[in-house]
């Protein structure tokens, strides 16, 4: 470039980021520059360490509190409402097995299943936001429920009166319960394990980044302190000093806070959330179980199985069976694979074993009596096998129902593990975001005091 008015050459302007790496090359040739770089470096190092640790602490701090307060609450509303639905399918079956009136103790349990169920989608319509899949299962199962209480409802007037009807609108019920309402109930409870699974993985990640912070940072400190020995033979420098045991302490304070975070987590999750997942599919196959051994004499054979090996049989009986083995493969205590016996696997003290063993010989027992009760329906005994089904005296309904209070029981035990155990992860990790921010401070300070101390010699 040139001077228009002499033609003599002008200087070609350096920017502002060639003038600042100038300046810095000339500083680090004395040393109270080189001290100023390091001391700068220093506390950003320091710094840097306590807002990435401060930053990765807290989001696993919230993913732990989201465990605890939101997705696995969700979670158990989900299961609660897939077994609540069972439940009122069974016993409005129940109810219209018995004729005429129902008993008002199956009419009272029906009514209050289909509360809770209505509730506890309120519930989550209200908490699922953001998840399109538990979205669209929460707007059917509210659009299916009024069309089934009322098709159980017109089955009831019919009953009453004594029509074959009304065994048509329970059977037509059923279906939309089975192959509807029921398969949009496992959706969400699906999405809602999903979700929680997801919030546990956020939280129980290791925060490498601020790991790899903090180790750096120790190193340069512990290299600047070396340095400053070799220059001065001064063995410790109160500054430096004082930057290096609070960057140790920070870095020790986040690897046994996430360690006992994340092993309390995998404790609350192994221990709690797989046992309840197995308990919830266990409770609502007994439901289910239940519902088919009563539908099977509302039917009388009027359903079959139209293909297949079981072709011709009664397919309310058959899919009884199904369940049955579901849940129990009938091998002896120690070897049994079915829910129950991998309920009885995961329960981790005798508390939690004892209402998963007392389930298993509510179901032994429900097999046997099952057995009689058909015999006496193949042999066109009606009354008697309606009797052992829902009768008073050694009935199938006896055994269904200490089989699923001990499954309510062995599903309340390990909803309080888990949330003893998730409380403690999510508690271990309590003041780490705070504590990293200011421990940085205090260590960037003392640092910059460090390096201070050492510029005041030239001075």
């Amino acid at each position: 470039m040139t001077d228009p008015h002499n033609g003599s050459a002008v200087p070609r302007r350096r920017t502002a980021f060639a003038e600042g790496a100038e300046q810095l090359r000339a500083a680090a040739t004395t040393e109270p520059g080189r001290l100023r770089i390091i001391g700068a470096v220093l506390a950003l190092l320091v710094l840097a360490f306590g807002a990435v640790t401060a930053w990765q602490t807290s989001a696993r701090a919230a993913a732990a509190d989201d465990v605890v307060e939101r997705s696995q609450p969700l979670t158990a509303d989900a299961a609660a409402i897939y077994v609540s639905l069972a439940d009122a399918n069974t016993a409005a079956a129940s109810g219209f097995l018995a004729e005429g009136q129902e008993p008002a103790k199956v009419r009272e349990r029906y009514e209050s299943d289909i509360r809770t169920a209505a509730r506890k989608l309120a519930t989550a319509a209200a908490n699922s936001k953001g998840s399109g899949t538990a979205s669209a299962e929460i707007a059917t199962l509210n659009a299916l429920l009024p069309e089934y209480t009322e098709r159980v409802q017109t089955a009831r007037t019919y009953n009453r009166q004594g029509l074959p009807l009304g065994g048509a609108y329970l059977r037509n019920a059923n279906d939309l319960m089975q192959t509807e309402m029921l398969p949009a109930a496992k959706e969400l409870y699906d999405a809602e394990k999903a979700r929680l699974s997801a919030d546990y993985d956020a939280a129980k990640s290791y925060p490498w980044a601020a790991l790899a912070l903090g180790v750096l940072a120790l190193a340069a400190l512990g290299w600047a302190q070396r340095r400053n020995y070799r220059r001065t033979n001064r063995v410790f420098n109160l500054g430096l000093v004082t930057a290096t045991g609070t960057s140790a302490a920070a870095l020790l304070w986040l690897l046994a806070g996430h360690t006992l975070a994340f092993t309390a987590l995998g404790d609350s999750y192994d221990h709690g959330v797989r046992s309840l997942n197995v308990l919830h599919d266990a409770r609502i196959s007994t439901l289910q179980a239940r519902s088919n051994e009563n539908l099977t004499l509302v039917a009388r054979g009027a359903v079959t199985v139209p293909d297949g090996p079981d072709a011709g049989q009664d397919k309310y009986d058959v899919d009884y069976r199904k369940l049955m083995h579901r849940l129990d493969d009938g091998g002896s205590d120690q070897a049994r694979s079915g829910l129950l016996g991998a309920a009885l696997v995961r329960a981790d003290d005798d508390e939690g074993r004892a209402p998963v063993v007392k389930a298993m010989d509510a179901v032994t027992e429900w097999q046997e009596r099952h057995k009689a009760a058909r015999e006496a329906d193949m042999q066109g005994d009606y009354e008697k096998a309606r009797d052992r089904v829902i009768g008073d005296d050694k009935a199938t309904g006896e055994s269904f129902d200490r089989a699923d209070k001990a499954l309510e029981q062995a599903v309340a035990h390990e909803q309080q593990d888990f949330r003893g155990a998730a409380e403690d992860g999510r508690d271990a990790m309590t003041g780490l975001p705070v504590g990293a921010a200011v421990v940085a401070v205090l260590g960037a300070a003392g640092a910059v005091l460090g390096i201070g101390r050492r510029l005041s010699e030239y001075r």
